[in-house]
Protein backbone atom coordinates (compact mmCIF):
# COMPACT_ATOMS: atom_id res chain seq x y z
CA UNK A 1 0.00 0.00 0.00
CA UNK A 2 1.88 3.01 -1.32
CA UNK A 3 1.88 6.71 -0.61
CA UNK A 4 1.68 7.41 -4.36
CA UNK A 5 0.41 5.12 -7.11
CA UNK A 6 2.69 3.92 -9.90
CA UNK A 7 2.23 5.19 -13.43
CA UNK A 8 -0.50 3.32 -15.37
CA UNK A 9 0.64 0.14 -17.09
CA UNK A 10 0.93 0.38 -20.91
CA UNK A 11 0.40 4.15 -20.58
CA UNK A 12 -3.23 3.41 -19.73
CA UNK A 13 -3.85 1.29 -22.84
CA UNK A 14 -7.24 2.18 -24.31
CA UNK A 15 -8.29 4.20 -21.23
CA UNK A 16 -8.63 7.92 -21.91
CA UNK A 17 -7.10 10.25 -19.35
CA UNK A 18 -5.84 7.34 -17.18
CA UNK A 19 -4.24 9.54 -14.51
CA UNK A 20 -7.06 12.12 -14.55
CA UNK A 21 -4.50 14.78 -15.34
CA UNK A 22 -7.05 16.41 -17.69
CA UNK A 23 -9.82 16.81 -15.16
CA UNK A 24 -12.71 14.37 -15.59
CA UNK A 25 -12.38 14.15 -19.37
CA UNK A 26 -13.48 10.68 -20.46
CA UNK A 27 -15.02 9.85 -17.07
CA UNK A 28 -18.65 10.05 -15.92
CA UNK A 29 -20.89 8.96 -13.07
CA UNK A 30 -22.26 5.41 -13.13
CA UNK A 31 -25.86 4.78 -12.04
CA UNK A 32 -26.76 6.89 -9.02
CA UNK A 33 -23.14 7.52 -8.05
CA UNK A 34 -21.83 11.04 -7.63
CA UNK A 35 -18.58 11.91 -9.30
CA UNK A 36 -16.14 14.59 -8.30
CA UNK A 37 -12.52 15.36 -8.91
CA UNK A 38 -10.65 15.46 -5.67
CA UNK A 39 -6.99 15.94 -4.94
CA UNK A 40 -5.44 13.34 -2.65
CA UNK A 41 -1.73 13.89 -2.59
CA UNK A 42 -1.99 14.96 -6.22
CA UNK A 43 -4.34 12.14 -7.21
CA UNK A 44 -7.99 11.99 -8.12
CA UNK A 45 -11.20 10.01 -7.89
CA UNK A 46 -13.42 8.80 -10.72
CA UNK A 47 -16.34 6.49 -11.41
CA UNK A 48 -16.78 5.11 -14.95
CA UNK A 49 -15.58 5.20 -18.55
CA UNK A 50 -17.05 3.78 -21.75
CA UNK A 51 -14.70 1.56 -23.80
CA UNK A 52 -15.06 -0.61 -26.88
CA UNK A 53 -14.24 -4.29 -26.26
CA UNK A 54 -13.53 -6.83 -28.99
CA UNK A 55 -14.55 -10.48 -28.78
CA UNK A 56 -11.69 -13.01 -28.66
CA UNK A 57 -9.21 -10.44 -27.34
CA UNK A 58 -7.67 -10.64 -23.89
CA UNK A 59 -7.76 -7.48 -21.76
CA UNK A 60 -5.48 -6.85 -18.80
CA UNK A 61 -6.79 -4.36 -16.25
CA UNK A 62 -4.98 -2.53 -13.49
CA UNK A 63 -5.80 0.45 -11.31
CA UNK A 64 -4.65 2.01 -8.06
CA UNK A 65 -7.40 2.41 -5.50
CA UNK A 66 -7.96 4.02 -2.13
CA UNK A 67 -10.99 4.46 0.15
CA UNK A 68 -11.83 7.44 2.29
CA UNK A 69 -11.69 5.56 5.62
CA UNK A 70 -10.78 2.17 7.02
CA UNK A 71 -10.44 -0.69 4.55
CA UNK A 72 -12.96 -2.12 2.08
CA UNK A 73 -13.00 -4.57 -0.83
CA UNK A 74 -13.33 -2.73 -4.15
CA UNK A 75 -14.31 -4.51 -7.37
CA UNK A 76 -13.74 -3.47 -10.98
CA UNK A 77 -16.83 -4.27 -13.07
CA UNK A 78 -17.62 -4.01 -16.78
CA UNK A 79 -21.22 -3.52 -17.84
CA UNK A 80 -21.13 -5.21 -21.28
CA UNK A 81 -23.77 -5.94 -23.90
CA UNK A 82 -23.96 -9.53 -22.57
CA UNK A 83 -24.13 -8.62 -18.86
CA UNK A 84 -21.92 -7.60 -15.97
CA UNK A 85 -18.35 -8.91 -15.85
CA UNK A 86 -16.27 -8.79 -12.66
CA UNK A 87 -12.70 -8.14 -13.74
CA UNK A 88 -10.83 -7.99 -10.45
CA UNK A 89 -10.93 -6.95 -6.81
CA UNK A 90 -8.61 -5.69 -4.09
CA UNK A 91 -8.87 -4.57 -0.49
CA UNK A 92 -8.43 -0.80 -0.56
CA UNK A 93 -7.24 1.16 2.46
CA UNK A 94 -7.34 4.80 3.47
CA UNK A 95 -4.28 7.04 3.34
CA UNK A 96 -2.44 4.79 0.83
CA UNK A 97 -2.87 3.30 -2.64
CA UNK A 98 -3.36 -0.39 -3.41
CA UNK A 99 -3.09 -2.02 -6.82
CA UNK A 100 -6.10 -3.79 -8.25
CA UNK A 101 -5.09 -6.21 -10.99
CA UNK A 102 -7.43 -8.25 -13.17
CA UNK A 103 -8.74 -8.76 -16.66
CA UNK A 104 -11.42 -10.19 -18.91
CA UNK A 105 -12.16 -11.71 -22.28
CA UNK A 106 -15.48 -10.41 -23.68
CA UNK A 107 -18.22 -12.74 -24.96
CA UNK A 108 -19.11 -10.29 -27.74
CA UNK A 109 -17.77 -7.10 -29.34
CA UNK A 110 -19.37 -3.85 -28.31
CA UNK A 111 -19.25 -0.88 -25.98
CA UNK A 112 -18.89 -1.53 -22.26
CA UNK A 113 -18.70 0.65 -19.19
CA UNK A 114 -15.91 0.16 -16.64
CA UNK A 115 -16.68 1.20 -13.08
CA UNK A 116 -15.49 0.50 -9.52
CA UNK A 117 -17.77 -0.46 -6.65
CA UNK A 118 -17.74 -1.55 -3.02
CA UNK A 119 -20.41 -3.22 -0.92
CA UNK A 120 -19.37 -0.82 1.81
CA UNK A 121 -21.47 2.14 0.67
CA UNK A 122 -20.23 4.39 3.48
CA UNK A 123 -16.80 4.88 1.88
CA UNK A 124 -15.74 7.01 -1.07
CA UNK A 125 -13.65 5.21 -3.68
CA UNK A 126 -10.66 6.99 -5.20
CA UNK A 127 -9.08 5.57 -8.34
CA UNK A 128 -5.97 6.53 -10.27
CA UNK A 129 -3.50 5.20 -12.88
CA UNK A 130 -6.12 3.06 -14.62
CA UNK A 131 -5.04 0.80 -17.48
CA UNK A 132 -6.91 -1.46 -19.87
CA UNK A 133 -4.70 -3.11 -22.49
CA UNK A 134 -5.97 -5.45 -25.25
CA UNK A 135 -3.97 -8.38 -26.60
CA UNK A 136 -4.74 -10.72 -29.47
CA UNK A 137 -4.65 -14.42 -28.64
CA UNK A 138 -1.54 -14.70 -30.83
CA UNK A 139 0.20 -12.01 -28.75
CA UNK A 140 -0.84 -13.80 -25.56
CA UNK A 141 0.51 -17.13 -26.78
CA UNK A 142 3.74 -15.45 -27.84
CA UNK A 143 4.22 -14.13 -24.30
CA UNK A 144 3.55 -17.61 -22.89
CA UNK A 145 6.19 -19.03 -25.23
CA UNK A 146 8.72 -16.40 -24.16
CA UNK A 147 8.01 -17.13 -20.49
CA UNK A 148 8.51 -20.89 -21.02
CA UNK A 149 11.78 -20.26 -22.89
CA UNK A 150 12.99 -18.09 -20.02
CA UNK A 151 11.74 -20.07 -17.02
CA UNK A 152 11.68 -23.71 -18.11
CA UNK A 153 14.65 -23.96 -20.46
CA UNK A 154 18.37 -23.36 -20.27
CA UNK A 155 21.35 -23.71 -22.58
CA UNK A 156 23.60 -26.73 -22.08
CA UNK A 157 27.11 -27.30 -23.44
CA UNK A 158 28.09 -30.93 -23.95
CA UNK A 159 31.62 -32.14 -24.59
CA UNK A 160 32.54 -35.74 -25.36
CA UNK A 161 35.93 -36.81 -24.01
CA UNK A 162 38.00 -39.98 -24.07
CA UNK A 163 39.30 -41.85 -21.01
CA UNK A 164 42.14 -39.38 -20.68
CA UNK A 165 39.68 -36.48 -20.71
CA UNK A 166 40.74 -35.29 -24.14
CA UNK A 167 37.98 -33.92 -26.42
CA UNK A 168 36.70 -36.33 -29.07
CA UNK A 169 36.38 -34.73 -32.46
CA UNK A 170 33.11 -35.10 -34.42
CA UNK A 171 31.50 -37.35 -31.82
CA UNK A 172 27.83 -38.25 -32.35
CA UNK A 173 25.70 -37.58 -29.29
CA UNK A 174 22.14 -38.79 -28.70
CA UNK A 175 19.96 -37.26 -25.97
CA UNK A 176 16.61 -38.50 -24.71
CA UNK A 177 14.73 -36.66 -21.99
CA UNK A 178 13.22 -39.32 -19.74
CA UNK A 179 10.79 -37.21 -17.77
CA UNK A 180 9.43 -33.69 -17.34
CA UNK A 181 11.19 -31.65 -14.68
CA UNK A 182 8.10 -29.49 -14.15
CA UNK A 183 5.75 -31.41 -11.80
CA UNK A 184 2.64 -32.20 -13.87
CA UNK A 185 0.33 -34.94 -12.64
CA UNK A 186 -3.14 -36.25 -12.04
CA UNK A 187 -5.16 -37.42 -9.05
CA UNK A 188 -5.77 -41.14 -8.46
CA UNK A 189 -8.07 -43.24 -6.32
CA UNK A 190 -7.96 -46.81 -5.04
CA UNK A 191 -9.28 -48.18 -8.34
CA UNK A 192 -5.71 -47.99 -9.61
CA UNK A 193 -4.60 -50.70 -7.17
CA UNK A 194 -6.56 -53.46 -8.95
CA UNK A 195 -6.71 -52.24 -12.55
CA UNK A 196 -3.62 -52.97 -14.66
CA UNK A 197 -4.87 -50.92 -17.62
CA UNK A 198 -5.35 -47.90 -15.34
CA UNK A 199 -1.87 -48.42 -13.89
CA UNK A 200 -0.21 -48.62 -17.31
CA UNK A 201 -2.05 -45.58 -18.63
CA UNK A 202 -1.19 -43.50 -15.55
CA UNK A 203 2.43 -44.48 -14.92
CA UNK A 204 3.43 -43.89 -18.54
CA UNK A 205 2.49 -40.22 -18.16
CA UNK A 206 2.69 -38.78 -14.66
CA UNK A 207 5.29 -38.30 -11.93
CA UNK A 208 3.14 -36.53 -9.33
CA UNK A 209 -0.28 -37.29 -7.87
CA UNK A 210 -2.77 -36.67 -5.05
CA UNK A 211 -5.29 -39.12 -3.62
CA UNK A 212 -8.87 -38.17 -4.37
CA UNK A 213 -10.40 -39.26 -1.03
CA UNK A 214 -8.31 -41.97 0.57
CA UNK A 215 -6.18 -39.77 2.84
CA UNK A 216 -9.05 -37.57 4.04
CA UNK A 217 -10.24 -37.80 7.62
CA UNK A 218 -13.63 -39.31 6.77
CA UNK A 219 -11.82 -42.11 4.89
CA UNK A 220 -9.22 -42.97 7.53
CA UNK A 221 -11.38 -42.67 10.69
CA UNK A 222 -15.02 -43.27 9.80
CA UNK A 223 -15.64 -44.32 13.42
CA UNK A 224 -13.96 -42.61 16.39
CA UNK A 225 -10.71 -44.33 17.34
CA UNK A 226 -10.91 -46.93 14.55
CA UNK A 227 -8.32 -45.81 12.03
CA UNK A 228 -7.87 -47.52 8.69
CA UNK A 229 -5.02 -46.38 6.45
CA UNK A 230 -4.93 -49.52 4.32
CA UNK A 231 -6.07 -47.81 1.09
CA UNK A 232 -3.78 -44.78 1.38
CA UNK A 233 -0.85 -46.98 2.49
CA UNK A 234 -1.25 -49.19 -0.58
CA UNK A 235 -1.61 -46.18 -2.89
CA UNK A 236 1.48 -44.53 -1.44
CA UNK A 237 3.44 -47.75 -1.94
CA UNK A 238 2.21 -47.94 -5.54
CA UNK A 239 3.38 -44.36 -6.11
CA UNK A 240 6.80 -45.11 -4.57
CA UNK A 241 7.20 -48.20 -6.75
CA UNK A 242 6.74 -46.02 -9.84
CA UNK A 243 8.75 -43.01 -8.63
CA UNK A 244 5.62 -40.83 -8.41
CA UNK A 245 5.60 -37.98 -5.87
CA UNK A 246 2.48 -37.57 -3.70
CA UNK A 247 0.78 -34.44 -2.38
CA UNK A 248 -0.80 -35.12 1.05
CA UNK A 249 -4.48 -34.27 0.53
CA UNK A 250 -5.86 -33.34 2.99
CA UNK A 251 -5.54 -33.11 6.76
CA UNK A 252 -8.70 -31.03 7.36
CA UNK A 253 -11.60 -29.88 5.22
CA UNK A 254 -13.40 -26.82 6.64
CA UNK A 255 -16.72 -27.66 4.97
CA UNK A 256 -19.19 -29.00 7.62
CA UNK A 257 -20.59 -31.38 4.99
CA UNK A 258 -17.33 -33.34 4.74
CA UNK A 259 -16.49 -34.10 8.35
CA UNK A 260 -16.53 -37.68 9.62
CA UNK A 261 -20.12 -38.16 10.84
CA UNK A 262 -19.12 -38.57 14.49
CA UNK A 263 -17.18 -35.27 14.54
CA UNK A 264 -20.20 -32.98 14.10
CA UNK A 265 -21.62 -33.60 17.57
CA UNK A 266 -18.35 -33.15 19.50
CA UNK A 267 -18.03 -30.36 22.04
CA UNK A 268 -15.34 -27.76 21.31
CA UNK A 269 -13.06 -29.41 23.88
CA UNK A 270 -13.51 -32.90 22.42
CA UNK A 271 -13.18 -31.58 18.87
CA UNK A 272 -9.86 -29.96 19.78
CA UNK A 273 -8.58 -33.30 21.11
CA UNK A 274 -9.87 -35.20 18.07
CA UNK A 275 -8.31 -32.70 15.67
CA UNK A 276 -4.96 -32.89 17.45
CA UNK A 277 -5.11 -36.69 17.32
CA UNK A 278 -5.91 -36.54 13.59
CA UNK A 279 -2.94 -34.26 12.89
CA UNK A 280 -0.58 -36.44 14.92
CA UNK A 281 -1.84 -39.63 13.27
CA UNK A 282 -1.73 -38.74 9.58
CA UNK A 283 1.30 -36.44 9.71
CA UNK A 284 3.45 -38.84 11.72
CA UNK A 285 2.45 -41.76 9.50
CA UNK A 286 3.42 -40.07 6.24
CA UNK A 287 6.16 -37.70 7.44
CA UNK A 288 8.81 -37.30 4.78
CA UNK A 289 6.82 -39.38 2.29
CA UNK A 290 4.72 -36.60 0.74
CA UNK A 291 5.93 -33.48 -1.04
CA UNK A 292 3.16 -31.27 0.40
CA UNK A 293 0.39 -31.18 2.96
CA UNK A 294 -2.95 -29.55 2.20
CA UNK A 295 -3.34 -28.63 5.86
CA UNK A 296 -6.73 -26.92 5.56
CA UNK A 297 -9.06 -27.25 2.59
CA UNK A 298 -11.48 -24.44 1.68
CA UNK A 299 -11.16 -22.27 4.77
CA UNK A 300 -12.05 -19.18 2.73
CA UNK A 301 -15.50 -20.54 1.94
CA UNK A 302 -16.21 -22.51 5.12
CA UNK A 303 -15.40 -22.25 8.82
CA UNK A 304 -16.41 -25.48 10.58
CA UNK A 305 -13.30 -25.52 12.77
CA UNK A 306 -13.15 -21.74 13.28
CA UNK A 307 -16.78 -21.70 14.47
CA UNK A 308 -16.00 -24.28 17.17
CA UNK A 309 -12.33 -23.70 18.00
CA UNK A 310 -11.90 -19.97 17.35
CA UNK A 311 -10.68 -17.81 14.48
CA UNK A 312 -7.09 -19.04 14.82
CA UNK A 313 -8.00 -22.69 14.15
CA UNK A 314 -6.15 -22.76 10.82
CA UNK A 315 -3.09 -21.12 12.36
CA UNK A 316 -3.05 -23.72 15.15
CA UNK A 317 -3.32 -26.58 12.63
CA UNK A 318 -0.45 -25.25 10.51
CA UNK A 319 1.68 -24.83 13.63
CA UNK A 320 1.04 -28.39 14.78
CA UNK A 321 1.69 -29.97 11.39
CA UNK A 322 4.93 -28.00 11.05
CA UNK A 323 6.10 -29.23 14.46
CA UNK A 324 5.66 -32.84 13.26
CA UNK A 325 6.90 -32.49 9.66
CA UNK A 326 8.87 -29.27 9.37
CA UNK A 327 10.54 -30.13 6.05
CA UNK A 328 7.33 -30.42 4.01
CA UNK A 329 5.57 -27.43 2.43
CA UNK A 330 2.20 -26.70 4.04
CA UNK A 331 -0.59 -25.50 1.75
CA UNK A 332 -3.85 -23.68 2.18
CA UNK A 333 -6.09 -25.05 -0.57
CA UNK A 334 -9.21 -23.34 -1.94
CA UNK A 335 -11.26 -22.72 -5.07
CA UNK A 336 -12.35 -19.72 -7.19
CA UNK A 337 -9.28 -17.59 -6.48
CA UNK A 338 -8.29 -17.85 -10.14
CA UNK A 339 -11.45 -19.42 -11.59
CA UNK A 340 -14.28 -17.02 -10.78
CA UNK A 341 -13.84 -13.27 -10.36
CA UNK A 342 -17.39 -12.98 -8.92
CA UNK A 343 -16.57 -14.93 -5.76
CA UNK A 344 -15.78 -12.23 -3.21
CA UNK A 345 -14.82 -14.79 -0.55
CA UNK A 346 -11.85 -16.10 -2.50
CA UNK A 347 -10.26 -13.17 -4.35
CA UNK A 348 -6.45 -13.07 -4.29
CA UNK A 349 -6.71 -10.28 -1.70
CA UNK A 350 -8.91 -12.43 0.58
CA UNK A 351 -6.63 -15.45 0.07
CA UNK A 352 -3.58 -13.41 1.08
CA UNK A 353 -5.44 -11.96 4.07
CA UNK A 354 -6.16 -15.47 5.39
CA UNK A 355 -2.62 -16.61 4.68
CA UNK A 356 -1.31 -13.60 6.60
CA UNK A 357 -3.52 -14.52 9.55
CA UNK A 358 -2.06 -18.05 9.55
CA UNK A 359 1.52 -16.79 9.21
CA UNK A 360 1.09 -14.28 12.05
CA UNK A 361 -0.07 -16.92 14.54
CA UNK A 362 2.64 -17.23 17.23
CA UNK A 363 5.33 -19.67 16.12
CA UNK A 364 4.33 -19.66 12.44
CA UNK A 365 6.74 -17.01 11.18
CA UNK A 366 9.18 -19.48 9.58
CA UNK A 367 6.75 -22.06 8.19
CA UNK A 368 7.22 -23.45 4.69
CA UNK A 369 3.87 -22.26 3.32
CA UNK A 370 2.44 -22.83 -0.14
CA UNK A 371 -0.53 -21.49 -2.11
CA UNK A 372 -2.91 -24.21 -3.33
CA UNK A 373 -5.36 -23.19 -6.08
CA UNK A 374 -7.96 -25.89 -6.72
CA UNK A 375 -8.77 -24.59 -10.22
CA UNK A 376 -12.25 -26.02 -10.87
CA UNK A 377 -13.12 -24.05 -13.99
CA UNK A 378 -16.25 -23.57 -16.07
CA UNK A 379 -15.49 -20.92 -18.74
CA UNK A 380 -11.98 -19.65 -17.97
CA UNK A 381 -11.13 -15.96 -17.81
CA UNK A 382 -7.45 -16.31 -18.75
CA UNK A 383 -6.45 -12.64 -18.21
CA UNK A 384 -8.03 -12.73 -14.74
CA UNK A 385 -6.27 -16.02 -14.03
CA UNK A 386 -2.89 -14.51 -14.93
CA UNK A 387 -3.49 -11.33 -12.93
CA UNK A 388 -4.55 -13.34 -9.87
CA UNK A 389 -1.46 -15.54 -10.01
CA UNK A 390 0.65 -12.38 -10.44
CA UNK A 391 -0.87 -10.98 -7.23
CA UNK A 392 -0.37 -14.21 -5.28
CA UNK A 393 3.09 -14.72 -6.77
CA UNK A 394 4.29 -11.40 -5.37
CA UNK A 395 4.54 -13.20 -2.01
CA UNK A 396 7.36 -15.38 -3.34
CA UNK A 397 5.56 -18.47 -2.00
CA UNK A 398 5.28 -21.63 -4.13
CA UNK A 399 2.03 -21.84 -6.09
CA UNK A 400 0.43 -25.08 -7.28
CA UNK A 401 -2.74 -25.67 -9.25
CA UNK A 402 -3.93 -28.64 -7.20
CA UNK A 403 -7.23 -29.90 -8.65
CA UNK A 404 -7.53 -28.73 -12.26
CA UNK A 405 -10.70 -29.64 -14.13
CA UNK A 406 -13.22 -28.04 -16.48
CA UNK A 407 -16.96 -28.64 -16.40
CA UNK A 408 -18.45 -30.56 -19.29
CA UNK A 409 -19.15 -28.49 -22.41
CA UNK A 410 -18.37 -28.63 -26.14
CA UNK A 411 -15.30 -26.48 -25.38
CA UNK A 412 -14.05 -28.55 -22.41
CA UNK A 413 -10.82 -29.75 -24.05
CA UNK A 414 -10.06 -26.33 -25.56
CA UNK A 415 -10.57 -24.63 -22.19
CA UNK A 416 -8.39 -27.24 -20.45
CA UNK A 417 -5.56 -26.54 -22.88
CA UNK A 418 -5.85 -22.77 -22.32
CA UNK A 419 -5.71 -23.23 -18.53
CA UNK A 420 -2.79 -25.66 -18.55
CA UNK A 421 -0.77 -23.52 -20.96
CA UNK A 422 -1.33 -20.40 -18.87
CA UNK A 423 -0.36 -22.18 -15.65
CA UNK A 424 2.76 -23.82 -17.07
CA UNK A 425 3.92 -20.56 -18.64
CA UNK A 426 3.57 -18.55 -15.43
CA UNK A 427 6.95 -18.22 -13.70
CA UNK A 428 5.40 -18.46 -10.22
CA UNK A 429 3.53 -21.75 -10.76
CA UNK A 430 5.63 -24.66 -9.52
CA UNK A 431 3.33 -27.60 -10.21
CA UNK A 432 -0.01 -28.77 -11.61
CA UNK A 433 -2.28 -31.67 -10.65
CA UNK A 434 -5.29 -32.47 -12.85
CA UNK A 435 -8.37 -33.63 -10.91
CA UNK A 436 -9.42 -36.57 -13.07
CA UNK A 437 -9.11 -39.71 -10.95
CA UNK A 438 -10.84 -42.52 -12.87
CA UNK A 439 -13.89 -44.42 -11.61
CA UNK A 440 -16.00 -46.89 -13.59
CA UNK A 441 -19.03 -44.74 -12.73
CA UNK A 442 -17.33 -41.55 -13.99
CA UNK A 443 -14.85 -38.98 -12.69
CA UNK A 444 -15.64 -36.05 -10.37
CA UNK A 445 -16.19 -33.49 -13.16
CA UNK A 446 -13.79 -34.42 -15.93
CA UNK A 447 -12.23 -37.66 -17.18
CA UNK A 448 -9.16 -37.99 -19.39
CA UNK A 449 -10.02 -41.49 -20.69
CA UNK A 450 -12.99 -43.75 -21.31
CA UNK A 451 -13.44 -46.98 -19.35
CA UNK A 452 -11.10 -48.82 -21.74
CA UNK A 453 -8.38 -46.21 -21.09
CA UNK A 454 -8.58 -44.77 -24.55
CA UNK A 455 -8.01 -41.03 -24.41
CA UNK A 456 -10.91 -38.62 -24.52
CA UNK A 457 -10.32 -35.17 -26.07
CA UNK A 458 -9.13 -33.94 -22.66
CA UNK A 459 -6.60 -36.80 -22.48
CA UNK A 460 -5.33 -35.90 -25.94
CA UNK A 461 -4.71 -32.35 -24.69
CA UNK A 462 -2.69 -33.67 -21.76
CA UNK A 463 -0.62 -35.95 -24.00
CA UNK A 464 0.01 -33.17 -26.49
CA UNK A 465 1.26 -30.83 -23.77
CA UNK A 466 3.39 -33.51 -22.09
CA UNK A 467 5.11 -34.12 -25.42
CA UNK A 468 5.46 -30.43 -26.15
CA UNK A 469 6.90 -29.67 -22.72
CA UNK A 470 9.56 -32.34 -23.10
CA UNK A 471 8.47 -35.52 -21.40
CA UNK A 472 9.53 -37.54 -24.46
Amino acid sequence: CLEKPHKPQYGGGIIKNPELSHGLKGWSAFGNAKIEQRESGGNNSCISQKVYLEKNKFYTLSAWIQVSEGAAPVTAVFKTITGFKHAGAAVAESKCWSMLKGGLSPDASGFAELYFESKNTSVDIWVDSISLQPFTQEEWRSQQHQSIEKNHKTNVRIQAVDKQGKPLQNANISIEQKQLRFPFGCAINKNILTNTAYQNWFTSRFKVTAFEDEMKWYSTEASPGREDYSASDAMLQFAKNHNIAVRGHNIFWDDPQYQPGWVNSLSPSDLSKAADKRINSVTSRYKGQVIAWDVVNENLHFSFFESKLGQNASGVFFNRVHSLDGATTLFMNDYNTIEDSRDGKATPAMYLQKLRQISEFPGNQNLRIGIGLESHFSTPNIPYMRASIDTLGATGLPIWLTEVDVQSSPNQAQYLEQILREAHAHPKVQGIVVWAAWKPSGCYRMCLTDNNFKNLATGDVVDKLLHEWGSK
